[in-house]
């Protein structure tokens, strides 16, 4: 069997980071909900 998660932090930040959320109306929906939601970490 294969193990397909091989995290490497530069690809998620550029995935899912923050500077990432803020480019796409989307990505600035989530940001905002998680800020309703108090989330202490917004983004990767």
């Amino acid at each position: 069997m294969r193990i397909n998660y091989k995290p490497h932090n530069k690809k998620r930040a550029r995935h899912f980071g923050f500077r990432e959320r803020m480019k796409s109306p989307g990505g600035r929906r989530i940001l905002s909900r998680r800020r309703t939601k108090s989330r202490i970490k917004l983004s990767v």
